[in-house]
């Protein structure tokens, strides 16, 4: 063999299949679609009201890109916007976080623009103050997981005196009847005097299960009779916002980020 001869190039690597598309659950496309929340979309699947290529979807099924996807016998179009819509409201006392009420009473959607609009959490009737809105099932899944521990902060007007020692007791952990429960701060509200037997607490808690604020401070004793909700995550609630009005806020993608 000739050493002044140059072997001949190697051949080119060969190209590396791309990765097949995986398929995903069900209620995870049509929550991204903005359709509903996860929980929502399974009691559709466990209704009968979806299918997957022409058959009738159960719990825990995946679709794969391009199977058509039905709710209700339409076709969902899976595609959806880069960034979702994110809408701050001040919710009054006295409104309903529920699309209907069979006893007429008013509901936070009826005062929202037209929209698919998944509401963030609740408040209940007699609870004001920052409410979020998407049209991002997905998103809203998200901000409500528990595993997030996503903020929440609340001032609360509490009748019956709290010690030290019962402030503590908060911090710490009870125990209510759907599992124990803590504050992660507790303090009174800067510039607002207890009167007779009410003060003002500022709190904050990082999961959102049903009046866990109102519970809390039940278990020692003591009554809240005003309770506003100031802040969720990183969005505040707007001090020029008045009750019962919204604003879509510009930079949704902090909220991805979480």
């Amino acid at each position: 063999m000739n050493p002044s001869k140059k072997p001949p190039p190697a051949p080119p690597n060969p190209k590396k299949p791309e990765p097949a598309p995986q398929a995903e659950r069900l209620q995870k496309l049509l929550a991204a679609a903005g359709l509903g929340s996860r929980r929502a979309i399974e009691a559709w699947i466990e209704a009968g009201r979806v299918t997957v290529g022409g058959r009738p979807a159960k719990l825990g099924d995946r679709a794969a890109p391009g199977e058509t996807i039905a709710v209700d016998g339409k076709p969902v179009n899976l595609s959806k916007a880069t960034v979702p819509r994110v809408l701050v409201y001040h919710k009054p006392v006295g409104e309903l976080v529920t699309r209907s009420d069979p006893q007429g009473r008013p509901t936070v959607f009826s005062r929202l623009p037209a929209g698919r609009w998944v509401a963030v959490g609740r408040l209940d009737i007699n609870s004001a103050g920052l409410l979020l809105f998407t049209d991002s099932g997905e998103l809203a899944n998200r901000l409500m997981h528990p595993r997030y521990e996503i903020e929440r902060e609340y001032v609360a007007r509490v009748h019956g005196r709290l010690t030290p020692e019962v402030l503590e007791k908060l911090r710490s952990g009870v125990q209510l009847d759907d599992g124990p429960a803590a504050f992660t701060s507790i303090r009174p509200v800067e510039g607002r005097e207890a009167t007779g037997s009410n003060a003002w607490y500022r709190v904050t808690l990082k999961e959102g299960r049903n009046r866990e604020v109102r519970r809390l401070f039940e278990t020692v004793g003591a009554k809240v009779n005003r309770l506003m909700r100031l802040r969720y995550g990183p969005l505040r609630l707007p001090d020029d916002l008045p009750p019962g009005g919204w604003r879509e806020i510009k930079n949704p993608v902090i909220l991805q980020k979480l």
